[in-house]
């Protein structure tokens, strides 16, 4: 049932191989196809979409590989969370990078609770964001691409940011 969408054509790599490997055919129905573009995009209210992040991101932690948008999905989905930017920070002494999140709320959430403690904890306890903080809006490019460089450089300083800075405390919970 929906309405169809245009048809597009897509020309392509200059490797048919890459070419190939972007197409996945027969998603909705047999003869189709849809072009795999690592592109993860959000809708708004009025229909618009927006370029949101790369499909594919990660950083490792504890000998893990962390995926950014696994991450994200998951606390985006506790209440009043609106947007969330998950991105690895160096940890002096540590080897890898830790997870930290830039959370832009949509509502009163209580990120120090425990009921958001436990949310988070339905993840891996590699992925679990070591540090957080709220901001009050994502920075976007003028292509609509979160602006992740600038909140790794910023990473857990408390002298480089302005928002309240947490920690995950796996011990005090």
């Amino acid at each position: 049932g929906g309405k169809r969408s245009e048809l597009v054509h897509f020309e392509g790599y200059t490797s048919a191989a890459a070419t190939r490997a972007k197409i996945v055919p027969d998603v909705r129905e047999h003869g189709d196809s849809w072009f795999r573009s690592g592109d993860l995009l959000k809708r708004d209210s009025e229909g618009y979409f927006y370029f949101v992040d790369r499909i594919g991101d990660s950083f490792r932690w504890k000998g893990e590989n962390v995926s950014t948008q696994e991450v994200e999905e998951v606390l985006a989905r506790y209440p009043g969370v609106g947007l969330a930017v998950v991105y690895g920070v160096e940890v002096p002494g540590m080897e890898g990078r830790a997870g930290m999140a830039a959370l832009e709320l949509a509502g009163a959430v209580d990120i120090a609770g425990e009921d958001f403690y436990r949310h988070v904890g339905g993840l891996p306890v590699y992925a679990r964001p070591v540090f957080l903080r709220v901001i009050e809006q994502v920075e976007m490019t003028g292509t609509f691409k979160v602006r992740k460089v600038e909140l790794q450089r910023q990473g857990f300083d408390p002298g480089a940011i302005a928002s309240t800075l947490y920690f995950r405390d796996e011990a005090a919970g």
